[in-house]
């Protein structure tokens, strides 16, 4: 937390107070995971949705309420694993303490802790940390960004400048999620277009793409915790991030985030597929 404190130091008159304690947190949060990753005693439960949730997950995001709720108490909190909190303020956050469960209890080191805020109903903050990677970008929107892994300096992270789906890399969280909606079809024509797909997924697909390393990702189902912290740090790279119809939201129950200059081809190709 030293060496984060002496990078942010920085930048604090860039950003706004409530964007350097997300950074804060997520960090802390997700340093706390390590703790139990790749434990053989971890102990996994199955919600009612059959998706998976450990200890790992519920301490993280306790930790962040309750770093949120001590700086600001008058905003709202939704999280994935407890109740939501009502706020006074126009501000809500938006947590996921472990995005990637099924990576974290496979000992798979791609998954991420997310920490999102909204202004009135528009996504502003967007912090994305990958622990077991020492991967950190976050984003305030009309601001900027900032990228920094491992012992590295803090740099903007950019999007890759290729223009077209064939010299793409696609990637996605789970091939099975289109099937479910009714969109195997534009999965398989993203597949048949890009010049290399991988399930590289979650919340490790956007930051991939946002740092230049992939062109698109695409989720079929995803919650709003899963996306709050996603379209800030898309934006503010010099990319996108929408629903299947175009619409920049983190409500939309999908996602597609890609370099830019690919958005349009990428919706063509989901839509001419019936997707």
């Amino acid at each position: 937390m030293e060496r984060l404190d002496a990078l942010l130091s920085g930048v604090s008159e860039q950003y706004s107070s409530r964007l350097l304690a997300a950074v804060r947190f997520a960090v802390e949060a997700g340093q706390q995971t390590l703790s139990r990753f790749c434990k053989h005693d971890l102990q996994v439960e199955k919600k009612n949705d059959k998706s998976p949730v450990t200890e790992a997950d519920k301490n993280a995001e306790l930790l962040l309420r309750e770093r949120i709720q001590h700086s600001f108490p008058h905003d709202a909190i939704v999280g994935e694993e407890f109740e939501n909190i009502e706020g006074t303020s126009e501000y809500r956050w938006i947590v996921d303490p472990i995005d990637g469960t099924k990576s974290f209890i496979c000992g798979v080191p791609l998954y991420a802790t997310l920490v999102g805020v909204e202004w009135g109903d528009e996504s502003r903050i967007g912090v994305i940390y990958i622990p077991a990677l020492e991967e950190l970008i976050f984003a305030e929107v009309g601001v900027g960004a900032g990228y920094v892994q491992g012992d590295g300096e803090l740099a903007t992270p950019r999007v890759s400048s290729t223009t077209s789906l064939a010299d793409s890399c696609f990637v996605t969280s789970q091939v099975s999620t289109f099937y479910e909606v009714n969109r195997g079809a534009g999965y398989l024509a993203l597949e048949e277009k890009a010049y290399i797909t991988r399930t590289w997924g979650d919340a490790y697909g956007y930051l991939l793409v946002a740092t230049g390393r992939a062109e698109v990702m695409v989720d079929a189902i995803m919650n709003v915790w899963d996306a709050a912290a996603i379209l800030p740090v898309m934006i503010e790279s010099g990319g996108t991030f929408t629903d299947w119809n175009g619409n920049a939201t983190i409500h939309g129950g999908e996602g597609i985030g890609t370099n830019g200059t690919v958005h349009e081809e990428v919706l063509a190709t989901i839509q001419s597929a019936g997707g």
